[in-house]
């Protein structure tokens, strides 16, 4: 089974087992809900979220299995991964960065591959796309409907209509 990062507990809080949890996720409503299960450090110990909320640019969570400081004080600095099975399914325009990553660039009007996709950043109102071009020259892309034409999971392949001076 595949796990995915969406934190780090980076400090206790208050003396009733809350954590602060650093967040590498975009969907913390979704992982840090009560109930929600995640996993714990490098042995995957099972926990279950019994609240969560934000906190400035963390989360603070309480889970069923630490009930107070001295536990959660034991869990400091490991990471929280969610299983694939329990991700779900995204809505059409949203994907995972793992599977964007790798992505084939292919310019819409000429049919030519541009380059590779090799990382992503999300600085603000939207992400942005770094491009790899054959030549290992990189430049970067908005992920916004007029350069980003489709994307193509299965087949790996983002078309691109590319703005004057993106590259």
């Amino acid at each position: 089974m595949n796990y995915y990062n969406v934190g780090k507990i980076v400090a206790t809080h208050g003396l009733k087992g809350e954590v602060k949890v650093a967040i590498t996720t975009d969907f913390p409503e979704d992982r840090f809900a009560e109930g929600s299960r995640l996993y714990l450090g490098p042995n995957r110990q099972e926990v279950t979220v019994k609240a969560g909320r934000p906190f400035k640019q963390f989360w603070l969570v309480t889970f069923n299995e630490i009930p107070g400081i001295d536990e959660a004080e034991k869990v400091k600095g490991q990471e929280l991964v969610v299983s694939e099975e329990d991700q779900g399914e995204l809505p059409d325009g949203v994907y995972y960065y793992r599977d964007l990553l790798g992505c084939t660039v292919v310019d819409d009007e000429k049919g030519e591959k541009i380059g590779e996709l090799t990382d992503i950043e999300a600085p603000g109102a939207n992400d942005i796309w770094e491009v790899t071009e054959e030549n290992g020259k990189k430049f970067w892309i908005p992920y916004i409907p007029d350069v980003v034409k489709s994307v193509d999971i299965e087949q790996k392949v983002v078309r691109v209509q590319l703005m004057e001076g993106l590259r």
